[in-house]
């Protein structure tokens, strides 16, 4: 199983435009990142976003490079400081492939948690526009498969 964790690209500042729609920038860098990952031919079952209008931008973005079998959909959850032991729990007893757009600290929690069972580890630099692929290699352990953020990119 394979869980794909994806920080929105950026998005314009609250202050401009309260909905935080992509700005120019960032919508350019996640199309670089799904020009990046199509070729790879990634399939999730799922697309997960939070609902915010910058995730799912991002989302949409990435639903055209990557096929999602079932569907995309806003979900409750996974805003900036909901709790993630829930999802967490859930994703325990998943088979399924996931992507999952959202926003930080949400997504380092989340990371964090499941791969060293502390939401407090930081072990992900997450950056606007990357996505972490983490993998479950067996039912109580996740690992940190690959990360692709725009800046590699050029």
């Amino acid at each position: 199983m394979k869980v794909y964790l994806v920080q929105h690209a950026k998005a314009a500042p609250k202050e401009i435009e309260p909905d935080r729609s992509l700005t120019e920038e960032g919508l350019r860098d996640i199309q670089k990142v799904a020009a990046f990952v199509k070729p790879l031919n990634l399939s999730v079952d799922y697309l997960w976003h939070s609902g915010k209008k910058r995730a799912e931008q991002t989302a949409e973005v990435l639903a055209e490079a990557i096929k999602v079998n079932k569907n995309m959909i806003a979900r409750d959850g996974l805003a900036p400081n909901d709790d993630v032991t829930a999802l967490a729990d859930e994703l325990a007893g998943a088979t399924e492939d996931i992507a999952i757009v959202g926003h930080l600290p949400f997504l380092a929690k989340l990371a964090s948690l499941l791969s060293t069972n502390s939401e407090s580890a930081n072990t992900v630099a997450f950056k606007n526009g990357g996505i972490v692929c983490l993998t479950r290699p067996d039912e109580n352990q996740w690992q940190i498969d690959w990360m692709v953020i725009p800046e590699l990119l050029g």
